[in-house]
């Protein structure tokens, strides 16, 4: 019989790693356990070796769980009509690790109910233990997002319905009030009209938050030049800077570009500048800088000297169950909503917000978003020289992308396509010289701002001069590749 009980054991559990089974003969004086083979993948000990141990499989069972296995063991042994227990508990393995373990015991009895022979099998749960616990997690962050969205639901309700009643009163007032002054007219109007846009801006942003909660609103990514997309959104705020007389600089090389939806980062950048400017006194100044993060991101930073965020405050910052509004410095309105929905369109296309902030003395938010390949375009006539360029290119920036042409009319054709972070082309090109090319790209790509650096291999200054006032660099001597290109480069890209 007991061979038989061996052979089921170890036969039929040999590929499983994470089960081992036991059993004891209690009648037998001294009685052995034995163990299959599988108890050493499961606690790293040798069946041998747990035997020699003091207390046996005992001793691997942690301390926190020892008293409680031993009472429910003897519990057990004295319940007569029970043949099956099940326990869970940690051992700890030989390497010193703790391991989660789920262990069922089945019983012979005798006639008298005592036990007389045990049969064990223990299952390594920690897989089980780890999606549990992440299961659990989960759950509590639904629970979290639940309550957020009630508390969201209860803000947005109190701050849609509570302008209309002011925004009806003055209505009123225009339509009835035929002696009204001509600046209470525009006092009113201009009332209704910011209330209106603040509204405005508050259901879009709720539409977006629900549409990015629900995976309606799609990421659709394109290579956009980050400068022009920072000058687009400072163009939005014209109005609130000129009455502010804020002004906003901007620090962002020509050649960075970045991959993104355009719509929803403009959006993130006008919600950080509005903020940036609404939190800032009349004649200050906010800056807005990018640059490369890593080889995948690029970061985007708003900074302005203005009333900064309170201690208090800032972890409710970009939390949607705890929206808040903070009036600026002229007394300017908001939801709190802007920068929940800022965190989930950044958080969409892979990147990360956060922020630095002083009480008084103004705040500082960065924000990464995947960066587009940096393309350099190659425009020389020779081709043993082109050749040579584009393999120096990728020597020393492998992660650029390289695109060649041999002449101005090609290359023409390649730049609205393939939108290049740089072009690097020599003034003495066949049927079009450098600077014509220059001017014919600008003319024809209006709303591409590509840096050029142009290689000149001419000994007369009035070409250079004139590279110079359309802002193209140059370079005047040969052989292709040099420092100085380098750093033309590097001045470019970096």
């Amino acid at each position: 019989m007991k061979e038989s009980l061996n052979f089921s054991f170890d036969e039929a559990v040999s590929n499983l790693s994470g089960i081992c089974f036991w059993q004891e003969d209690t009648e037998t004086v001294n009685s052995d356990i034995q163990y299959s083979e599988n108890i050493l993948g499961i606690t790293g000990f040798l069946a041998s070796e747990i035997k020699e141990l003091k207390d046996g499989w005992f001793s691997l069972i942690i301390k926190e769980d020892r008293a409680t296995y031993r009472r429910k063991i003897d519990e057990f042994d004295k319940k007569t009509d029970e043949n099956t227990i099940k326990l869970k508990y940690k051992i700890t393995k030989k390497d010193g690790t703790l391991l989660p373990v789920y262990e069922n015991i089945c019983v012979t009895r005798d006639i008298n109910g005592k036990v007389i022979k045990r049969f064990g099998l223990v299952l390594d749960i920690s897989d089980f233990t780890s999606a549990l616990d992440k299961l659990s997690k989960k759950n509590d962050e639904l629970e979290q997002l639940n309550s957020s969205k009630d508390d969201f639901i209860s803000i947005l309700s109190h701050d849609l319905r509570a302008p209309f009643t002011s925004i009806l009163g003055f209505a009123e007032i225009l339509l009835n009030e035929t002696s009204l002054s001509e600046k209470d007219k525009m006092e009113y109007l201009k009332y209704i009209y910011d209330s209106s846009q603040n509204q405005l801006q508050l259901i879009n942003y709720m539409l977006d938050w629900s549409r990015l909660q629900t995976g309606r609103l799609k990421i659709e990514a394109h290579k956009i030049h980050a400068q022009s997309l920072v000058y687009n959104s400072i163009s939005y705020l014209t109005g609130v800077t000129v009455r502010k007389n804020i002004t906003i600089s901007v620090n962002i090389p020509d050649a960075l570009y970045i991959e993104a939806d355009e719509r929803l980062t403009n959006q993130v950048i006008i919600c950080l500048l509005s903020n940036a400017v609404k939190f800032s006194n009349e004649n200050d100044s906010v800056e807005v800088s990018a640059n490369i993060y890593n080889n995948q991101l690029v970061e985007f930073v708003v900074k302005d000297n203005g009333l900064g965020i309170s201690e208090a405050n800032k972890e409710k910052l970009f939390n949607i169950g705890k929206l808040f509004t903070t009036e600026g410095t002229k007394g300017e309105k908001g939801s709190g909503l802007g920068l929940a929905v800022t965190k989930q369109i950044i958080e969409k296309h892979g990147g990360q917000i956060w922020f630095y902030s002083t009480e008084g003395k103004g705040s500082e938010f960065h924000f990464t978003i995947p960066s587009a390949v940096i393309t350099v375009l190659l425009v020389i006539d020779d081709r043993e020289e082109l050749r040579l360029l584009e393999t120096e290119i990728k020597k020393y920036y492998q992660n650029f992308a390289v695109i060649t042409a041999e002449n101005a009319f090609e290359a023409l054709g390649i730049i609205s396509a393939k939108l290049p972070s740089l072009i690097i082309l020599e003034h003495g090109l066949p049927l079009m010289n450098g600077l014509q090319f220059v001017n014919m790209v600008r003319k024809e790509n209006k709303n591409i701002m590509v840096p050029f650096i142009s290689i000149i291999d001419s000994e007369f200054e009035t070409t250079l001069k004139s590279y110079q006032e359309i802002g193209v660099r140059t370079i005047k001597q040969k052989p292709i590749f040099t420092e100085q290109l380098k750093e033309k480069i590097e001045s470019v890209i970096y």
